[in-house]
């Protein structure tokens, strides 16, 4: 099966190259120059570069002079926890691991059966001590879509005096939001989640954080981060950025697909989508399949030609037990059948259409329900 025929459902691992990211990708790639050069070919790689920082600081209502150019989400995760010096880290449970594993002795914030994090829980971890902290809370979790409340993790953060860092980088391009509405501190992006080129990622600082740069060596990123920048892939972060800002209402309507999704295979069995009680993002469905281990799907469907996941891409090809579903107390038996469907702005409603029907002919080969419950 070629993959053009394909249904690719895993955009929250990676989405599809953006068109115009790709245009910018192969404009940056013919330029020559190093952007730290005063001459005309370093200033017009620099150029390339402060017009793509401009693009996404656009994206989330920062100033271009807070974003700081990264390698990806986790180098700039990890700026983030390790380079705010001298405080206790809290994170919630269901953090990125780039975030859970940046610093030794990370105090883990519980979470609610929805995956929300307990604001109650947060404000007692606070109070019980006295030192200053960093709490870390993503906008959106990449397993489940949850989308987290900043606004009220912010005021408790900071009426305790605490830094705010949010790992924004599945929320970007799919929600509208403003950094400086949420009241976070850090924020951290990435550009191959919003259409752009794998490599590439930001950390927007507020200007009165004090932030040590993680890699030493050079001046560059305003001596955040050391090394030359990746003009190509910059500029590529700048045009998705661009695209992924005006094409937010489109991204809204990926709900319905994600809706019916639910509906037509809820009628087919008793499942169980998690975080389906509160807000999450519009493209993003995790849900169990009764009876059918996880990696067992994920090869079914791919047999079937339709792409999608077992919790997070990020652990070299392994399939393990999602940290995430057992920080919402989700039953181990229950958590081995739960896979992840996320659509992305180039999917049509054929590929909702096209995994419904196989996840009903798989569950109906191999679920733990009678086939003539199955009709459709």
């Amino acid at each position: 099966m070629g993959m053009n025929s394909a249904a690719y459902l895993d955009h929250n691992a990676t989405t599809t190259l953006r068109p115009e990211a790709a245009a910018a990708v192969r404009g940056g790639l013919g330029l020559t120059g190093n952007p730290s050069s005063v001459h005309r070919f370093g200033r017009l790689v620099r150029r390339a570069i402060e017009d793509a920082r401009d693009a996404v600081a656009a994206l989330v209502g920062a100033r271009p002079a807070e974003v700081v150019l990264t390698s990806g989400g986790t180098e700039a995760n990890n700026l983030a926890i390790r380079g705010v010096c001298e405080r206790r880290v809290l994170a919630s449970a269901v953090e990125h691991p780039s975030v859970l594993g940046a610093a030794d002795a990370i105090a883990q914030v519980p979470v609610d059966g929805d995956g929300v994090v307990d604001l109650a829980a947060l404000t007692d971890l606070l109070a019980a001590d006295t030192a200053p902290a960093l709490v870390s809370v993503m906008l959106a979790n990449n397993e489940t879509g949850v989308v987290q409340p900043l606004a009220s993790v912010a005021e408790i953060a900071h009426s305790h005096g605490a830094v705010l860092h949010c790992d924004a980088v599945q929320a970007a391009g799919k929600i509208a939001f403003d950094y400086r509405n949420l009241g976070v501190d850090l924020l951290t992006l990435s550009a191959h989640k919003l259409g752009g080129p794998a490599g590439v990622g930001a950390l927007v600082i507020a200007g009165d954080v004090a932030v040590t740069a993680v890699n030493c060596g050079g001046g560059q990123e305003r001596g955040f981060r050391a090394g030359t920048e990746n003009a190509a892939g910059i500029a590529g972060f700048g045009a998705a950025a661009a695209v992924a800002t005006s094409g937010l209402p489109a991204f809204a309507e990926l709900a319905r697909w994600r809706d019916r999704i639910e509906q037509r295979i809820a009628e087919a069995a008793s499942v169980q989508v998690f975080g389906a009680g509160t807000e999450r993002l519009p493209n993003t469905s995790c849900l169990a399949m009764p009876g059918v281990d996880s990696e067992t799907q994920v090869m079914a469907f791919d047999l079937a030609g339709i792409a999608v996941s077992a919790g997070s891409a990020c652990s070299a090809g392994k399939v393990e037990p999602s940290h995430v579903l057992d920080a919402m107390g989700v039953d181990a038996a229950e958590a081995d059948c739960a896979i992840r469907v996320s659509l992305g702005w180039d999917s049509t409603e054929a590929d909702a259409e096209r995994f419904i029907d196989a996840w009903i002919k798989l569950y109906q080969r191999l679920g733990d329900a009678p086939t003539t419950a199955m009709a459709v």
